[in-house]
């Protein structure tokens, strides 16, 4: 099970949605008290305002108890999509390193590698890196040549296969258009 979760954690639509339940909360207790006041003999169980104030009542105190329960699932919901997430950042990092040792890249050619697959430009790199955009282009290329890409496409591709897995769409190995593309 996931630890709990503190107050300062929980998103804004958290808090909006637990404010609500808190009213709610309020109100019910409000009406049950009037509803309970209001029902001090037997003849008042005709009165058909006092049995539709009772029913509304018991519907708000269903409402706050069912929110309740869904809040708590959505948070729990949250916080295993976040250790996903994190666990995916750290299968990511460790493919990422996999690949680079295989190839034997450089420190450099690592760096300029990593800011293609986030999406960054030569020019840009080289802006990163304080160095001039040949120099990156030349070891973009380098990094396109250990790898056995043609360019930046083809170099991200190999990322996203391997973070799907074996199968692009089920029935579909990952393999098979890559003999096209060679």
């Amino acid at each position: 099970m996931i630890g709990r979760l503190s107050l300062t954690s929980l998103p804004r639509r958290a808090w909006v949605l637990a404010a609500i339940i808190v009213v709610q909360a309020l109100c019910a207790l409000f009406f049950i008290s009037d509803v309970a006041a209001d029902f001090n003999d037997f003849a008042h169980f005709k009165d058909l305002h006092l049995m539709l104030e009772a029913v509304a009542a018991l519907a708000l105190v269903a409402g706050v108890i069912a929110l309740t329960v869904e809040l708590r699932q959505l948070l729990r919901r949250m916080a295993r999509m976040d250790e996903g997430l994190r666990m995916a950042r750290g299968r990511m990092a460790e493919v990422l390193e996999e690949f680079f040792l295989r190839w034997g890249l450089t420190a450099a050619e690592r760096e300029v590698a990593l800011f293609i697959l986030k999406g960054f430009d030569n020019a840009a790199i080289a802006e990163l890196r304080g160095t001039a955009v040949g120099t990156v282009r030349a070891q973009a290329t380098s990094v396109y040549n250990k790898a056995g890409v043609q360019g930046r496409a083809q170099l991200v591709s190999l990322f996203v296969d391997e973070l799907l897995g074996e199968e692009l769409l089920p029935g579909t190995p990952a393999d098979k258009g890559k003999g096209a593309a060679a």
